[in-house]
């Protein structure tokens, strides 16, 4: 069991960091008694000191006079508003790379590793977030929504050129997202598929409420092994996928190196770390309104959300 959960919830005055312990929510700021900790991304921004205050708060609140209420009834907005940014891994789980090679007509790529290939990921437009048990407005432009369950890591150290061996220092939890792809706008037919320009990333990947993400961050020192954590997710109450991180081609820590090395990742950003197969596409399955998604990680929880 995780000794706490750090969440965003709505209040009153707005968006607010929160504390999950035992089922109940607490307001970060007040259970800590720190005024800076009003927001998951100012927690974050102070992880170093953060970390060792939140637990100290959390072990604490059973023994607080302070206003709680269950979290069962609280509004929960993505956990973090709003990441710089967050980057998505593509293909990182064999069974999904041959899925989606039998898809295009194309023989399956061999192990990356083998060929001197570094991960690969694009980036999700961070304000398509949505909280759990939100509302997805499928967009009128795409009749082919598809669900991909993902392990979610959030940075909590600004991170530049990180080690292999200390990359995974830099992650201050972990989430759950359902990376949701337009597949039918992903590709532009009008042109030949040797022009760099056939790809739309932006229209696949990026409309709104493309990111359902939540419903909170487990700190990373509850979590002893991110690559040994079962991943599933059902439509309606159909299972889609069922798959462990073990799967993953890249483990978290090469695709944090990596990253790092292009560009320097902040507190907040998020590396969402790859889907396994079982996707709506392989099947030629897709979201219609009224369906509900949920997905589950060990030792994170579900994130539940409805399409309209």
């Amino acid at each position: 069991m995780s000794s706490y959960k750090l969440v965003t919830y709505r209040s009153e005055k707005g968006p607010r960091a929160g504390l999950v312990v035992d089922e109940k929510l607490f307001d970060a700021a007040a259970l800590t008694r720190k005024a800076a900790y009003a927001r998951v991304l100012d927690i974050l921004n102070d992880w170093a000191s953060a970390k060792g205050i939140l637990k100290k708060a959390a072990a604490a609140a059973s023994k607080s006079r302070l206003k709680s209420r269950p979290v069962a009834k609280a509004t929960l907005l993505p956990p973090v508003m709003w990441p710089s940014a967050i980057y998505c891994a593509g293909a990182n789980y064999t069974d999904h790379m041959m899925e989606m090679a039998r898809l295009q007509g194309i023989p399956p790529a061999p192990d990356p590793h083998e060929v001197g290939l570094k991960p690969w990921h694009f980036i999700k437009a961070s304000r398509t977030c949505v909280g759990d048990k939100a509302t997805v407005r499928l967009p009128k432009a795409s009749n082919a929504i598809d669900w991909e369950a993902e392990l979610g890591a959030v940075i909590g150290r600004k991170a530049k050129d990180v080690p292999l061996d200390k990359a995974l220092g830099y992650v201050a939890g972990y989430t759950i997202a359902n990376e949701l792809s337009a597949r039918d706008l992903g590709r532009r037919n009008q042109l030949p598929d040797s022009t760099p320009f056939k790809w739309d990333w932006v229209g696949q990947k990026c409309f709104d409420d493309a990111c359902p993400i939540g419903p909170w961050i487990v700190p990373a020192s509850d979590i002893k092994n991110p690559q040994k954590l079962g991943i599933k997710l059902w439509v309606n109450d159909t299972i889609k996928q069922d798959s462990n991180t073990g799967d993953m081609i890249f483990n978290l820590a090469e695709q944090l190196s990596h990253l790092s090395s292009r560009i320097t990742l902040y507190p907040g950003d998020i590396i969402l770390t790859g889907t396994p197969a079982g996707v709506g596409a392989a099947r030629k399955e897709f979201l219609k309104p009224g369906d509900t998604t949920r997905v589950w990680v060990e030792g994170i929880g579900m994130l539940t959300n409805r399409m309209a």
